[in-house]
């Protein structure tokens, strides 16, 4: 929502002159933050998690789904980087390969990039075809023993190169994870909070698709250290089950949530989601005018202010 932008330093200070403490103590902010986020989330993900950074998000929502289904193994996309913890080095190939490799428990499918990929424009059923290549992964993981626990996905894969997967690939995949007992976790990290400017999470993208796990940083607290997991109470309650509570200290604090409900009031307040589709409209259009002049520019992709241009030799 724009550096230092003034609605963001107001709640923070008054909050702060306030009360800011762990969140084991009980605060207004955290219950009103967490009903004005669900509002923009199907309802069947109502259950949240507060935490510092999109790293810790998407290990909560790794442990989350390996306790619900009572399996190890995370299906991840070739190119992927889910943070910096080590158990998300772990589901990053854009990192492990660089590092110690890939784990045993760790299984990756090929981006759905229909410009570069395996599976191009040309393709009579693209989505299909790299949703089948999930299938045999989750196949040939089964004859060697192994159980899958989750999907594990940025809504619009990032680091991989600014990829729009083609609408229906997310509900043929979760078909087949959770044919396997799996669950579909889409991390909206960087594309998330109407960045995509058609909707305000990018996984809305595919149409009627709903994640079993969502996970939330960067945007969500303009550069405050916030992020969030949200997801079913089927999978809160068997997480409950252990008896281990989960607790962050810092995680959901009065401070925190009091910068969050800023963040989503100013969104609201200057249509900055149909602010994202305009301004990405334009600037694809002059970036497709470019590439009509340079042979280098082989692709213009995106959708709303999550663009990406593929070089070429």
């Amino acid at each position: 929502v724009g550096h230092c932008h003034p609605d963001i330093v107001k709640a923070a200070h008054e909050q702060n002159q306030l009360l800011n403490t762990n969140s084991r103590y009980l605060h207004d902010n955290l219950v009103d933050y967490a009903e004005r986020l669900s509002k923009t989330l199907p309802e069947k993900l109502c259950i949240f998690y507060f935490l510092n950074s999109g790293s810790e998000a998407n290990d909560l929502a790794l442990r989350l789904a390996r306790q619900y289904t009572k399996h190890e193994d995370v299906i991840v996309l070739d190119h992927a980087y889910h943070g910096h913890l080590t158990s998300l080095i772990d589901i990053s190939p854009y990192k492990f390969r660089n590092l110690e490799g890939q784990k045993e428990w760790v299984h990756v499918a090929p981006v759905p990039d229909t410009y570069r990929g395996l599976y191009r424009e040309d393709h009579e059923d693209s989505v299909t075809a790299y949703a089948d290549e999930v299938k045999n992964i989750i196949e040939h993981a089964h004859k060697r023993g192994r159980k899958i626990a989750a999907f594990f996905v940025e809504s619009l894969p990032s680091v991989g190169g600014q990829i729009i997967p083609p609408a229906g690939y997310f509900q043929k995949v979760a078909e087949h994870v959770h044919k396997a007992g799996g669950v579909f976790i889409a991390d909206e990290i960087q594309v998330g909070f109407g960045r995509v400017g058609e909707h305000f999470w990018a996984f809305q993208l595919q149409g009627d698709f709903i994640p079993d796990i969502v996970t939330m940083g960067k945007p969500i607290g303009n550069g405050h250290p916030l992020a969030c997991v949200a997801t079913t109470k089927e999978i809160a309650e068997a997480f409950a089950a252990t008896g281990v509570e989960y607790f962050n200290t810092f995680g959901g604090n009065p401070v925190s949530c009091a910068i969050g409900l800023a963040v989503l009031n100013v969104i609201e307040k200057e249509h900055l989601q149909a602010h994202a589709m305009e301004v990405g409209n334009f600037l694809m259009k002059i970036l497709k005018e470019q590439q009509i002049k340079h042979p280098i520019i082989g692709d213009v992709r995106g959708c709303g202010l999550f663009i990406g241009v593929d070089l070429i030799k």
